[in-house]
């Protein structure tokens, strides 16, 4: 499976974006869908995971009741909604699709995408 994320970008606080992971192959709905972030200087952390059926999302708590994860495997894609964007917020997001595993634990997740940054601004 290849990933590309896109969707980024320079936003002010309270802001909204739509990220987007477009897969290639055949099996995209064999795979949990996560998105994870890493912001300068820190390391990569979870942010939200869909399982293959689309039920079940995982959240962190940074995101929860802000961000929207979501799937459609007919189009092969997922996509992560972010509202009330913070500064905090700030970093590239990169999505990974796993076949096993548990969904918040990085190492299980076999793909990533390139990823994509998404600034905001106070």
């Amino acid at each position: 499976v290849q990933l590309q994320a896109s969707g980024g970008g320079l936003v002010q606080a309270g802001g909204s974006l739509r990220l987007s992971c477009a897969a290639s192959g055949h099996t995209f709905s064999s795979y949990t869908i996560g998105w994870f972030r890493q912001a300068p200087g820190k390391e990569r952390e979870f942010v939200a995971a869909i399982m293959r059926n689309g039920g079940s999302p995982y959240y962190a708590d940074s995101v929860k009741g802000r961000f929207t994860i979501s799937r459609d495997n007919a189009k092969n894609t997922g996509y992560l909604q972010m509202n009330s964007l913070k500064p905090e917020d700030t970093a590239v997001y990169y999505c990974a699709a796993a076949k096993l595993g548990r969904p918040r634990t990085e190492r299980f997740y076999d793909y990533w995408g390139q990823g994509t940054q998404v600034t905001v601004s106070s």
